[in-house]
């Protein structure tokens, strides 16, 4: 069911410093800032030649990347994100086998401008995952 790694995300006390390590110390291609308000989130993508990395920063003060800053004031590795070809078929599949799918379990648009679904991270040894529509 699940395709490739699409990106692993990692949360940042300081989103500019974060993206300038990445583009000075790691010689990696940084893009752009994007806020993602449904999401509560400011994200830059690291593109890497076979996957991304995503840096999270909050948004607003109900942001979900806030409270965990809050409990990792350093940042740290937040959530990983694989492809589905049908994320509806992935989610039916998904909540079948007793996974739990966060929100109201309707796929939100998320960063690629693609659906996107967060999986609980009791249900997955302690990781936080997204799914992603290709």
């Amino acid at each position: 069911m699940i395709g490739r790694l699409n990106h692993v995300a990692i949360a940042v006390p300081d989103l500019d410093a974060a993206a300038a390590q990445y583009a000075s110390a790691l010689g990696a291609k940084v893009g752009a800032p994007q806020d993602e308000p449904d999401h509560g989130v400011t994200v830059i993508f690291i593109e890497l030649p076979n996957t991304k990395i995503e840096l999270l920063y909050p948004l607003g003060e109900n942001s979900p990347i806030q409270g965990f800053l809050d409990k990792n004031p350093s940042g740290g590795i937040h959530h990983v994100c694989y492809e589905v070809e049908d994320i509806i078929a992935a989610r039916d599949h998904l909540k079948a086998s007793g996974a739990r799918v966060l929100g109201d379990g309707e796929p939100k648009i998320g960063a690629h401008g693609k659906p996107v679904l967060f999986l609980h991270p009791k249900d997955f040894q302690g990781t936080l995952v997204e799914l992603e529509q290709v």
